[in-house]
């Protein structure tokens, strides 16, 4: 297997597995998450993705694709189509697949907390794959730091998502082994989606500009439908704000000192 194929898978391990098994372990400290710190938690997860889907997916996008276009213009044009098709391809996902928003109620209004609890599990590790191929297909590309400045944000984040899951999980009842466990599993989908975005890379350098197109655009899909929606909702809209702009500001301190 390709070098790059095993950086990416690994590194989408560790940021998958390891970081959201990270996270999970706090079952063991807390119990029950307040909706503040919940928010709180989710908002700086998706400060350090938006700012990874700038800074080390769009950007890298748009140098690969001018070097390979040799005009600005055309390039533009190529990394946009990947995060049409990026954003498209995980909103049919969302139509097609039963899922549960990160905090209010389901789109058919299913009454029953078991059930929307394992719907909310299916929609992090439904995201977790895009997040996943991001971290492949950079390693793909020819900047190491950069694809190690993203794994390390992407790993960052999963942490409140696990400790997110595993709380949910501990509501119902669940034992703090079995919540850690569950929780953790749900990373496991990002070495799936490092796997495909780091083979789809060296396949084909060409693919490289759209491909990292498709991951920011999956992430941002993400960002925008799910996660800021749902911070907003129970009256800390204004904390979830600052701390999404704090999450951002890790993210980009990060891809300055490691980039």
């Amino acid at each position: 297997m390709n070098q790059a194929i095993w950086a990416g898978l690994l590194a989408s391990f560790i940021a998958g597995g390891i970081g959201t098994a990270a996270g999970a372990g706090g079952v063991f400290i807390f119990r029950q998450l307040s909706a503040r710190l919940e928010d709180a938690l989710l908002s700086v997860a998706a400060g350090i993705m938006l700012a990874a889907t700038f800074f080390s997916l769009l950007l890298p996008a748009l140098e690969h694709a001018e070097a390979l276009l040799q005009s600005r213009f055309p390039a533009v044009l190529l990394v946009s189509s990947g995060i049409l098709l990026g954003a498209v391809g995980l909103w049919f996902l969302h139509q097609h697949l039963p899922h549960e928003h990160f905090i209010i109620g389901n789109d058919n209004q299913m009454k029953t907390k078991i059930r929307k609890i394992w719907l909310f599990i299916m929609a992090i590790t439904l995201h977790n794959f895009p997040e996943g191929m991001a971290v492949g297909v950079a390693f793909a590309g020819s900047d190491p730091a950069n694809a190690i400045t993203l794994a390390t944000g992407i790993g960052l984040q999963n942490i409140p998502e696990g400790l997110a899951v595993a709380a949910s999980l501990l509501s119902i009842n669940h034992s703090r082994l079995s919540a850690f466990v569950i929780a953790a599993l749900t990373g496991m989908v990002e070495p799936i989606g490092g796997l495909i975005g780091a083979s789809l890379g060296i396949v084909s350098v060409a693919m490289l500009p759209c491909m990292l197109g498709l991951a920011a655009g999956a992430m941002l899909f993400v960002i925008s439908h799910e996660i800021i929606p749902e911070t907003h909702r129970r009256g800390y809209e204004h904390l979830a704000t600052f701390s999404l702009i704090a999450g951002f500001i890790v993210m980009m301190i990060l891809d300055a000192s490691l980039g």
